[in-house]
């Protein structure tokens, strides 16, 4: 196993558990203890971990919210098989809105350029990305710019989502569940992700299949507000089966 794959491996255990162990794992992958030492110090370091006394636990469980760039380094493949299958859910024309996010920034990055879409967006990274396509008009939401997300929020985003209508939405999120539904850390982007799906005729989750352990402070919608959710084959198939009885179509990508 290489490193990078046992590092995902350490990740998903640290989420799906809360914690994880330099011992129990150093027997469990037959490596040294200093090797599972360093794979947690570069996931630390990626902003996915923070190192404790014996161990790690995912940043989620202390209150973090990880910053877009160590999102963006993490699941990668899985994330573009996500964003590869929610192609299949844009419209032939019209306008859909991309919400800020790393799954979601992929998404983006796979647009075809044969089609002529009005693009919806709340992150200046990927406004910048998207404008110099000639196939698209970008519209940019404005608002505050959080730094841990690069989303713009509050008021000046707002007021414009309260006038639009698109055809599809595709969301991000950092928790999901069918108890609790989508969650995000933040009550700001909370607010803006709500008006998002209230201005969209559908709605596409895009979420790894980490996305479906945790709850976060904020929810902006029901699942039963969602059509599709799109993850990756690492959803359970159990979990999978739960969502599916709540309302959307679930993918597996």
């Amino acid at each position: 196993m290489y490193a990078e794959e046992r590092q995902q491996e350490i990740l998903r255990r640290a989420r799906t558990i809360g914690r994880v162990d330099v011992v129990t794992l150093s027997e469990e992958f037959a490596v040294t203890t200093e090797t599972i030492r360093r794979d947690l110090t570069a996931l630390e370091r990626s902003g996915v971990l923070r190192r404790v006394h014996g161990g790690a636990i995912p940043v989620e469980r202390l209150g973090f919210e990880p910053e877009l760039a160590a999102r963006d380094e993490v699941m990668i493949a899985e994330k573009e098989c996500i964003a590869k299958a929610a192609l299949a859910e844009l419209p032939e024309d019209g306008a859909i809105i991309i919400d800020a996010g790393s799954t979601t920034g992929r998404l983006a990055q796979a647009l075809p350029t044969d089609r002529e879409l009005t693009v919806i967006v709340n992150s200046p990274p990927l406004a910048t990305a998207l404008a110099t396509r000639a196939n698209l008009t970008v519209i940019m939401l404005g608002g505050r710019v959080r730094g841990r997300t690069l989303a713009t929020v509050d008021d000046w985003a707002l007021r414009p989502l309260a006038e639009l209508h698109v055809d599809v939405a595709f969301m991000a999120a950092n928790g999901c569940s069918v108890a609790k539904g989508l969650t995000t850390p933040d009550p700001a982007e909370a607010a803006i992700k709500r008006a998002m799906v209230t201005a969209a005729q559908r709605c596409v989750l895009l979420a790894d299949h980490t996305k479906f352990a945790n709850t976060y402070l904020a929810r902006f919608a029901a699942l039963q507000e969602i059509d599709v959710v799109i993850s990756d084959m690492g959803l359970d198939s159990g979990v999978a089966a739960e969502l599916a009885a709540a309302g959307p179509e679930v993918i597996r990508a």
